[in-house]
């Protein structure tokens, strides 16, 4: 990557940082729904902290996965509705840059924010200290591959009506691999046991998605442009 192209890429994510924390219900959204859906379900269900702590891997990653959905149909709609996604890919700098750019700036202010939040969630669920950080570690590393996964989506249906619901129907089935390993590697944690395996898994997963599908949301996008 160039100095020009450096410059721009860092130019767009400040400018997605900075959208997102002038709209302060979208950036709240996901994390607020994370929050109440894993602290409200021990609650309701008056588990007892054994039983509890076999259903947290479960519970943490639906939730988390769920979370993350809400805000992937505002990847690139409105942009798209308002000209400002036609202006950036007539700026010269390729519409790959601006995907990677955008992608990741969603990924900070959403998945991100969910693995700075976990241990509260672990605590909630009985989660012990000891497997924060492999809980932690695979969290991040699924949620970097669904912005991955949601940034495909969201060009796919920027430009279709009820695109959310799309959305999550193209998304989902795709982020089963991750709800399997992630749920996995946190349990094998809170067991005490090795979770090098399913890290091993997520970690390929993450490397395969920042990989091809910049190129795969480039294409869909471009195809929408044109």
């Amino acid at each position: 990557m160039n100095v020009g192209a450096l410059a721009a890429f860092n130019l767009i994510v400040r400018r997605e940082l900075c959208l997102s924390f002038r709209r302060p219900d979208q950036l709240l959204q996901p994390l607020v729904f994370f929050l109440i859906v894993t602290t409200l379900f021990p609650l309701g269900l008056s588990l007892q902290l054994s039983l509890l702590r076999d259903m947290s891997p479960g519970v943490l990653w639906v939730a988390a996965l769920l979370s993350s959905l809400l805000s992937l149909d505002a990847l690139f709609k409105s942009d798209a509705d308002d000209g400002t996604l036609e202006q950036l890919a007539l700026c010269g700098q390729g519409l790959t840059l601006i995907v990677v750019a955008k992608t990741l700036a969603h990924w900070l202010v959403t998945g991100a924010a969910l693995v700075v939040f976990s241990p509260l969630v672990g605590l909630a669920l009985g989660i012990p200290q000891s497997a924060f950080g492999t809980m932690m570690l695979s969290l991040g590393l699924g949620t970097l591959t669904l912005s991955w996964l949601g940034a495909i989506g969201a060009g796919l249906t920027v430009g279709a009506r009820r695109g959310n619901v799309l959305l999550s129907l193209i998304v989902l089935p795709l982020a089963m691999p991750l709800l399997i390993f992630g749920a996995g590697a946190t349990d094998r944690a809170i067991s005490g046991t090795d979770a090098v395996g399913p890290l091993y898994f997520l970690a390929a997963l993450c490397v395969f998605a920042c990989t091809l599908a910049p190129l795969a949301a480039t294409a869909a996008l471009r195809i929408t442009l044109e």
